[in-house]
């Protein structure tokens, strides 16, 4: 998969941006403010409609204007033009010219998965940023999960508004549970089978990027110990007390183990680096079993984190995207890649939000 053209309007500090892109590997050269990570932002944008760095809608317009529009064409094995406008007042969303009405018809027409800063989250961060990992590959990768997780959400929120009042309608309170277990059981069952696929790729990854004999693992704990209909069941005491849903996939936890113990605690920086990296090279590599072809990789400034020897472990994985004429989007303050991406590299000077081929 790979994206041929992207334009932006208003986008960041992008004015007005027309651009073609070759598949391979494409290095966005600059100082820094000058938008190459605004610009990897507008491409994993149009892939998920949101923003890696968390920011809304609002925040992605250019100062001073009103609205946005990010564009592009998504070459896989179909040819899907992109076009997405966003304002306060009006959100227009369409694939070669038919309106888009449910995220569920979209996600997947362009597939990328990013590498920045923020992945140490993964690993140091609280338990909701791993559940999003699982949740983003697993909607990814399967039709109807993105559905089932909202109407998961959807009974959560109801439940968790009616556990807050002193009184609650107990029969209401039943289905909304009944909701709850139905969707949740199923939320569990997909993200337990998905991390048994993904720990072997994660900790061969690992290895090659560390090249020590260390060991990462992956483990999925579910919050419930029993069935979650019987866990809740016991747990209506304490929830009406503390007012809130206390069991369940929004309490689940992915740990992260290396040589057995747990990685937030007692890894290195280096070591948990490599470990969010061989994640977000597993998330990678497991779409690109999926579907037939690699994402788009988005790579925002890591390289410079990593010392010469986790870099010359990287590099091959990440080659294997463009060998498959696949993109990888890389951004960089100096030009100093490995050798091995010179015979494939395309490089782009950024500079004040305008972008200029440089080779």
């Amino acid at each position: 998969m790979r994206l041929a053209k992207l334009k932006l309007r208003d986008f960041r500090n992008f004015r007005r941006l027309d651009a073609a892109f070759e598949p391979g590997f494409h290095v966005l050269v600059g100082r820094n403010a000058q938008g190459k990570t605004n610009l990897l932002e507008a491409v994993y944008l149009l892939a998920t409609l949101r923003s890696f760095r968390g920011a809304g809608n609002a925040q992605i317009i250019r100062h001073g204007q009103k609205a946005f529009f990010a564009g592009g064409l998504a070459l896989g094995q179909t040819e899907s033009e992109i076009r997405h406008y966003w304002s306060a007042a009006q959100r227009k969303l369409t694939v070669n010219e038919k309106p888009i009405r449910r995220i569920t018809d979209y996600l997947g027409t362009l597939r990328t998965v990013v590498f920045c800063a923020e992945d140490a989250l993964l690993v140091n961060g609280p338990a909701k940023a791993r559940r999003r990992f699982l949740d983003l590959l697993l909607t990814q990768t399967q039709p109807g999960y993105l559905g089932l997780l909202h109407r998961y959400t959807g009974a959560l929120r109801s439940r968790n508004a009616l556990l807050r009042h002193d009184s609650p309608d107990l029969a209401l309170l039943d289905s909304f549970t009944r909701e709850l277990v139905a969707n949740g059981e199923k939320l569990i069952t997909a993200r337990r089978d998905l991390v048994k696929k993904l720990s072997p790729i994660i900790r061969l990854g690992y290895r090659k990027i560390a090249a020590k004999p260390e060991d990462a693992d992956i483990t999925y704990a579910p919050s419930v110990r029993e069935d979650l209909a019987v866990n809740l069941a016991k747990s209506r005491a304490r929830e009406q007390r503390y007012r809130t849903t206390l069991v369940g996939p929004h309490r689940d936890e992915l740990k992260l183990a290396l040589d057995g113990q747990s990685a937030a605690q007692y890894a290195s920086e280096g070591q948990k680096r490599t470990f969010a990296i061989a994640l977000k090279m597993a998330q990678a590599e497991y779409l690109g079993g999926i579907h037939g072809s690699p994402p788009i990789l988005l790579i925002d400034d890591v390289m410079g984190e990593l010392d010469a020897g986790r870099r010359a472990g990287l590099m091959p994985l990440i080659s294997r995207t463009g060998q498959a004429l696949g993109q990888v989007f890389m951004t960089c303050t100096e030009e100093n890649w490995p050798g091995e991406l010179s015979g494939n590299l395309h490089r782009w000077q950024i500079e004040q939000g305008s972008l200029k081929r440089i080779n």
